[in-house]
């Protein structure tokens, strides 16, 4: 029996409960397949966290923000996964989480930022509040000492392609986002998890790089909405929206205004062309061919099914 797998040091996943597109579950989930033992810092206690320890991950609850949550969460992990949804408290988290890791010596942080810090500077940056909180928190962290993996994903498939837009998809067959006629390259989460647990598994040739992680293809709107048609079975037709009533639609559905800035500034830079990027980093990682929309939608097909109308 091989034990090239299995280790006495857990490792450390935060946000392993994760919302719609979380990275954190499924990198569970991969690494416990290979064989390491997982710690889930989890927010709180609720149903995500059950379905952690059902899939033998040891469940602790922490703030990332909490000097004390973070010493229990990284005591006796020598290798750590940093992921936070988009937050305000961003940087605090990452800084708070480095601080107590240097502290117990890890040997290798994966921090989880975004492909657009790979265009940003000390003189250039985004409206988006999150890209330079993420642009913030690797210059830390290269300033840290810490032994840093950093892995910048383009947009996520779930959350623009499934969260935001099935919506309009049910209701009206309609991909209606803000983007005009940029394109983009969205990746899955699922994807991402895969890379990060093939940099976990065996970190040491990952220390101090950095990989730009994109879907399979980077094409606009109007393409994605004929893939769509062709996975549901159905036409879908792509209607670029006001970025300003989008946004305040997000606003209605109480999205925080910290994460509306985001994503109204990610749907922005796309119009401009700036996600129109590709690598080649995912296939080279994993094996791999990253996810492509057709497959994705079909995957997802019962959440765009269409609405029925209701019968009086």
């Amino acid at each position: 029996m091989t034990t090239k797998h299995q280790h006495d040091n857990p490792i450390l996943v935060t946000g392993a409960a994760g919302a719609v597109g979380g990275i954190g579950r499924n990198l569970t989930e991969f690494l416990l397949a290979k064989g390491h033992k997982v710690r889930a810092l989890v927010r709180r206690e609720d149903e995500r966290a059950e379905a952690l320890r059902r899939l033998g991950a040891e469940v602790m609850q922490g703030d990332l923000t909490d000097l004390a949550s973070m010493h229990r969460a990284i005591e006796g992990c020598k290798r750590i996964y940093f992921g936070m949804s988009v937050s305000a408290a961003y940087l605090e988290a990452t800084i708070n989480t480095a601080a107590v890791a240097r502290h117990h010596g890890v040997e290798a942080f994966v921090n989880m930022s975004q492909m657009t810090v790979t265009q940003m500077s000390i003189s250039e940056t985004t409206d988006s509040p999150q890209h330079k909180l993420h642009w913030l928190a690797e210059q830390a962290l290269s300033w840290s000492g810490l032994p840093v993996v950093t892995v910048r994903p383009t947009v996520f498939l779930e959350g623009f392609f499934r969260q935001l837009a099935a919506p309009g998809v049910r209701a009206s067959d309609e991909l209606a986002l803000p983007m005009g006629s940029g394109k983009t390259s969205p990746i899955s989460a699922v994807d991402v998890a895969r890379a990060v647990a093939m940099i976990l598994d065996d970190p040491a040739p990952h220390i101090g790089q950095i990989y730009d992680l994109t879907g399979p293809e980077s094409a606009d709107l109007d393409h994605y909405a004929r893939v769509f048609s062709e996975a549901l079975g159905r036409p879908i037709r792509y209607r670029d929206v006001p970025l300003q009533g989008w946004s305040e639609g997000l606003r209605q559905a109480r999205f925080p205004e910290h994460v509306i800035r985001h994503l109204s500034a990610m749907a922005e830079l796309t119009s401009q062309g700036r996600y129109d990027r590709m690598t080649d980093t995912m296939r080279k990682l994993t094996g791999e061919a990253p996810t492509n929309m057709h497959d994705f939608v079909k995957r997802h097909a019962a959440e765009f099914k269409q609405r029925v109308p209701a019968h009086s």
